[in-house]
């Protein structure tokens, strides 16, 4: 099969032919349809998140089962699926307790070191799978415990943008921070994670809902999808201006970049008792300051959130559900689509701005 290959930091993806491996046990093969291009991939690329080479990257999947291991019961050829980074073990402390995306034993879903690679280059050595996906190929090989079956008539380009960034967005304002109607929110960075934290406010009932971000055209687009004012970054000191827009602050800040700068003015947006909701993913090694006497005397609170603290086989398909009724948009947040081949592209136009999600379509 064709796949893009990252063989070291900061350069291009390779289109290569790479094996892949049978299922057996409880894997799945699935022919991959889409894949959303993601931040995550991105700061892999640039070395940002500590990642051996050479990997096949990509987490945002949509395809068609094509075959499944002698152990699997929940799928079957042909299912229509999305992959999820939140892959569950079933028995730790975490997906004991219902939260399957704190997991702390997926290294089990993975293979043995003595075992086959799932993943090879044509001379046979090692590929890293990564995030149990690697969804920069033609197939994905992925343990059941990272899919979920979805309706056949979703359309699969939108499908895959819920496997991680509607997913993480969505859940960070419904599941994470639990925002409830009349809440108000601001919402630091309008690409496709910070679009869907936007939709999720609004499904939640939120009364005001400000996008802030530095680039017109992804303020316009946050307006059509839910945001109810918008502050551009670039002209305005963005905390005073939400502070005055709001007399004092909102009940919860996200924050979905993940820059030291951005989260720092996420919790400085809060008011008195409310929360920053930190959902973009900070580089390794980054610290993050609060000034402490106003943490305590305000009484503020910093919440983490991890692709959207999921119960994905159960959140999945009613964001499929919401996309159908028409209350999540999905289409409006496909800037372009992109051939396998075309993968660079799609990532240097995601790198500098020009993109809310870029999707990979793997039947152009």
């Amino acid at each position: 099969m064709k796949a893009a290959v990252l063989r070291a930091y900061n350069e291009p993806l390779s289109i290569e032919e790479v094996s892949v491996s049978k299922p057996k046990g409880r894997e799945v093969l699935v022919r991959t349809a889409a894949s959303g291009v993601c931040h995550s991939d991105l700061h892999v690329i640039d070395g940002l998140l500590p990642m051996g080479v050479p990997t096949i990257l990509g987490h945002e999947p949509a395809g068609i089962v094509e075959q499944v291991g002698p152990d699997v019961t929940e799928f079957k050829p042909g299912d229509h699926v999305i992959g999820c980074p939140s892959a569950f073990c079933s028995h730790c402390e975490f997906c004991m307790g219902g939260r399957g995306y704190l997991c702390s034993e997926q290294a089990e879903l993975a293979r043995r070191k003595d075992e086959e690679p799932r993943l090879a280059a044509e001379d046979g050595a090692y590929i890293r799978q990564f995030s149990n996906l690697s969804s920069f190929a033609e197939q994905m090989l992925i343990h059941a415990n990272g899919l979920v079956k979805i309706r056949d008539d979703m359309p699969l380009d939108g499908a895959a943008l819920i496997g991680c960034g509607v997913t993480t967005g969505l859940g960070a304002a419904i599941n994470t921070a639990q925002v409830a109607p009349g809440d108000t929110v601001s919402v630091i960075g309008c690409g496709g994670v910070g679009l869907s934290i936007i939709q999720g406010c609004r499904i939640a009932g939120a009364s005001r809902i400000i996008a802030v971000d530095t680039v017109p055209w992804k303020l316009e687009l946050a307006t059509k999808l839910g945001a109810t004012d918008t502050v551009n970054g670039k002209d305005v000191d963005a905390v005073e201006a939400v502070q005055e827009m709001t007399s004092g602050g909102v009940d919860y800040g996200f924050e979905a970049i993940g820059v030291k700068q951005t989260v720092e003015q996420a919790y400085g947006m809060v008011k008195r008792g409310g929360a920053a909701v930190i959902v973009g993913v900070v580089p390794a090694g980054t610290m993050i300051e609060f000034p402490g006497l106003d943490l305590v005397i305000s009484q503020k609170r910093v919440l983490g959130s991890i692709m959207g603290s999921n119960r994905f086989r159960i959140d999945m398909p009613r964001y499929v559900e919401f996309y159908m009724s028409g209350r999540l948009k999905l289409d409006e947040m496909i800037s372009e689509r992109f051939k396998l081949d075309q993968i660079n592209d799609a990532i240097q136009k995601l790198r500098d701005g020009k993109v809310a999600r870029g999707v990979i379509n793997f039947e152009l």
